[in-house]
């Protein structure tokens, strides 16, 4: 059953009769949130998104130029997301119209999953990015004048998504070659949007519920790309030691979900979430860490199922770089739980991070390299998890 109930709603007498909207009606009380049947179809549609970026990179020793329009694409796909699921966690009336823009912006994200194979040459992934942000700013337009935090807070997002809306809109009618220039700079003003209305954005607090509840499901997303890298990494007829290294690589995704589904449980970030912000910053790098490291992860099962004997420098640089990445992530979710990163978590960071450095630079064999780093991560897993619960179960305790 939906949250949304009229009995408990403001009601405001003044609608948008130029865009053909009435204004939202706000919830005064609501009880603690989960995702939607919408925001969870709303989801399908990027997984196709994210397997598209990913398959960008189909070589196990990538040109920067690839690795970074394979990143830009990955930020493309987060901020369409994020936009939709930040607006959902504090309105989301669950009406006609509500389900009608989000579906139009659906058919946005399906475009951007098909243009995102061979963008910037196609204009689908622009054009449907542009889809995701009209529909959104849209949603914002009907909740404009519902409270004075309210407007306060859609001024922010009108005006920098706006602004980014109007630069991918120019992209559409300049050269190729130019295009990613423009997206980056549009992608910037959204991405420093929130940051930098944050006096005003705050005065709103997302549900602590269900915003940690979404992100949680685009990561889990993440790491479920991981498994189909594994298994394109299989041949039809795999040999014994290709399935033994995919079952070791396998190990290392696990400890990922470990140690994140511990800290989300544990609910460490609720009490200081506010507005989301530095909570929704660091899992976009950390979003970024898990694609690289499904990738890395598949490619290194590839270099066993060819029988090479060392997997290339390039590729061990970057599996390493996903990993430390994620880990750093890790200590920035902790200092957005808690104001501060404690000693004992710090020390535990860095002896997680010393010893896959070592090991990717040393090693190269590629069963060897999995192995290695799948002991690293189950110890990590281990020991962050308990200290993660340890600081849940002290925190409890005070409240």
């Amino acid at each position: 059953m939906s949250w949304w109930n009229p009995a408990n709603v403001r009601r405001r007498g003044i609608g948008w009769l130029r865009l053909g909207l009435h204004e939202s009606e706000l919830p005064l009380d609501q009880d603690e949130r989960h995702a939607t049947w919408l925001e969870l179809f709303f989801d399908l549609v990027f997984v196709l998104a994210l397997a598209t970026v990913q398959n960008r990179l189909d070589v196990p020793t990538p040109h920067l130029g690839d690795l970074a329009a394979t990143l830009g694409l990955f930020a493309v796909v987060w901020l369409a997301w994020i936009g939709q699921a930040f607006y959902d966690t504090r309105f989301d009336p669950d009406d006609l119209i509500h389900r009608l823009a989000v579906l139009v912006g659906m058919i946005g994200a399906g475009a951007m999953a098909v243009g995102a194979a061979s963008a910037p040459h196609t204009l689908l992934l622009p054009i449907g990015y542009i889809v995701v942000r009209v529909m959104l700013i849209v949603l914002y337009l009907r909740v404009r004048n519902s409270s004075p935090a309210t407007h306060l807070l859609t001024t922010v997002y009108l005006i920098g998504f706006g602004a980014g809306v109007l630069v991918w809109v120019v992209s559409l009618a300049v050269p190729e070659r130019i295009r990613p220039l423009l997206w980056a700079i549009a992608l910037t003003i959204e991405f420093l949007t929130p940051w930098l209305g944050r006096s005003r954005v705050t005065r709103i607090p997302v549900d602590t519920s269900h915003l940690p509840e979404r992100i949680g499901q685009f990561t889990i997303i993440l790491l479920g790309t991981t498994l189909t890298d594994l298994r394109d990494a299989i041949a039809p007829r795999p040999e014994v030691d290709v399935v033994m290294a995919a079952a070791v690589a396998l190990v290392i995704p696990a400890a990922v979900w470990w140690v994140y589904t511990t800290f989300v449980t544990t609910g460490l970030a609720l009490p200081r979430l506010s507005a989301g912000l530095a909570y929704s910053y660091v899992h976009s790098f950390l979003g970024a860490a898990l694609l690289l490291l499904g990738w890395g992860l598949g490619e290194v099962v590839g270099q066993i199922s060819v029988h090479a004997d060392a997997a290339p420098d390039r590729l061990r640089l970057l599996l390493a770089v996903a990993l430390i990445v994620w880990m750093l992530c890790g200590l920035g979710l902790q200092w957005v739980s808690l104001g501060y990163i404690p000693r004992r978590r710090a020390i535990i960071g860095v002896c997680g991070i010393a010893p896959i450095v070592v090991i990717t630079t040393v090693v190269t064999d590629p069963f060897t390299l999995l192995c290695l780093l799948a002991v690293v991560l189950v110890a990590y897993a281990i020991v962050v998890s308990r200290h993660i619960a340890h600081l849940g179960d002290a925190r409890a305790a005070t409240t």
